[in-house]
């Protein structure tokens, strides 16, 4: 338990069960924080009126400093081959020198170019994503972009996965909130996913493509789709399940040309691929070539395991890190009724008993990015220091496309709780409220309790008004009501 000079950050029920709390919780819960006006709006147009504005997100709805930020991150609007060509020039110039002599200083420079685009590219899909999660109108759509980042996790350091990463999370965006098969089939098929878990190298061993070569059967993006994106650690699958999806998935891989594979950079190498009959999860799937792995795709995301494990994740997100049971099975049902319509299992969760229990109010504990996001809406930033946010979440041990393991960040509070990290926080939270994310200009006091609708706990109360008012914004952003949700 630690303490932070005012309270406890096992955090304290503030409001009880009024209707501000209630609508409080939902924002907090459905956004990366409330901002200001956000309070006052949902008590004009009602609860549930919000609630279906940000399960119906309109893509065509941004604010101008939101389009003027993305506009400036010239590389996430190019395509990933024009990214990773450019890229490839550095290194052609260096070794050739387009046929004329090239002098070592010169090489350096190249190179130098070659390291300072390949940052930048990486750069701009940090800054595009921390820009949209704090300035989007479309909370939900963003709250599920990171859900579902994590969910299927690649990292931005494996190979050149970081020329694919916007082109990735544009691909989630666009089906967050939609059908959970159809999402799955996009990272199935995405670049950045078989290059993340070596499936572009799957080949089968027998075939010509194999041979004079180290490439062979790989079955690390099988053992994952199952493990981590699908059926769960106990979904009922065995090791024979394992070397068959792998089996399915061979020559399943990326075009680094631009010539041979979809708009999207996938290829299939029929060259590769396994074409015997194999047995997946108890049923025959026929060697046909691509659509074998459609197949198995259909399988797995229809599978009973599957909707429980997605349901699972899903409550344990946006409930409690031990989410009730019987909030797991009315998810898993309409996620079976509906067959994985997202939206849908979501308007279930959050009309749920559980969802609107007060018990589970401010329980949640933010991760950095979280917390470093809701500090930014909180105060009204609309021009924040995205790379003082990035280097944050790097000292905070939350890196932005940089989670090694496949798993992604964990979402609980056992993981991110300890005494170090929070006193970053309470560091971070001072910093942003003498001005530092928005030049150089304080985050008042009194505009913070409007926006959070002064919902606090006594001693968070009696602490802020008993301190020196130079103190009182920084005490606000680093308590324990805005460390939780």
């Amino acid at each position: 338990m630690v303490v932070l000079g005012f309270g406890l950050l096992t955090n304290q029920q503030t409001t009880g069960t009024t209707e501000n709390a209630k609508i409080i919780h939902t924002i907090e819960r459905l956004s990366f924080g409330i901002a200001p006006g956000d309070l006052e709006k949902v008590k004009t147009i009602g609860i549930e009126n919000y609630l279906q504005s940000q399960l119906n997100p309109q893509a065509s709805v941004k604010s101008a400093p939101l389009i003027n930020y993305l506009a400036q991150l010239d590389t996430i609007h190019k395509s990933s081959i024009e990214l990773l060509k450019h890229f490839y020039q550095y290194k052609i110039r260096s070794q050739r020198g387009n046929g004329t002599i090239i002098t070592e200083k010169k090489k350096q420079q190249l190179q130098k170019q070659r390291r300072q685009f390949q940052t930048k590219v990486l750069r701009d899909a940090q800054y595009a994503h921390l820009i949209q999660a704090t300035l989007s109108p479309n909370q939900l759509q963003e709250v599920m972009v990171d859900f579902w980042f994590n969910h299927f996790n690649v990292r931005a350091g494996k190979k050149i996965v970081r020329f694919w990463l916007a082109d990735y999370e544009k691909d989630l965006r666009e089906h967050a909130l939609g059908n959970f098969r159809d999402l799955l089939g996009v990272t199935a098929h995405h670049p950045a996913m078989l290059m993340y878990l070596d499936n572009e190298l799957n080949t089968d061993p027998n075939s010509a493509a194999a041979r004079g070569n180290k490439k062979g059967l790989n079955e690390n993006y099988a053992r994952e789709l199952m493990e981590l994106h699908t059926l769960g650690v106990n979904g009922g699958y065995t090791q024979e399940d394992v070397i068959a999806l792998a089996k399915i998935f061979t020559g399943w891989g990326v075009d680094r040309t631009g010539n041979h594979g979809d708009e999207n950079n996938f290829q299939f190498d029929e060259k590769r691929h396994n074409y015997q009959d194999k047995t997946f999860l108890g049923q025959i799937i026929k060697g046909s070539g691509l659509d074998e792995g459609e197949q198995a795709l259909d399988t797995l995301a229809n599978h009973p395991a599957t909707a429980r494990f997605i349901s699972y994740k899903l409550a344990q997100y946006f409930v409690a890190d031990q989410p009730p049971e019987n909030l797991i099975d009315k998810l898993a049902n309409k996620f079976l009724d509906s067959q994985g319509n997202i939206k849908a299992v979501l308007n279930v969760l959050f009309h749920s008993e559980e969802f609107n229990d007060p018990q589970y109010y401010e329980q949640k504990f933010k991760n950095p990015y979280q917390y470093l996001v809701s500090l930014v809406r909180v105060s009204g930033i609309t021009s924040p220091n995205l790379k003082r946010i990035n280097s944050m979440l790097t000292q905070l041990s939350m890196p932005l496309y940089k989670c090694r393991t496949p798993d992604g960040y964990k979402n609980t509070k056992q993981a991110w709780l300890n005494p170090d990290a929070m006193l970053r926080r309470i560091s971070f939270a001072t910093e942003i409220s003498h001005g530092a994310f928005n030049k150089k200009q304080p985050v008042k006091s009194p505009q913070l309790k409007v926006t959070l609708g002064n919902n606090f706990s006594q001693t968070t109360k009696n602490a802020v008004k008993n301190s020196p008012p130079r103190l009182r914004s920084a005490l606000i952003l680093g308590s324990p009501e805005m460390m939780h949700k």
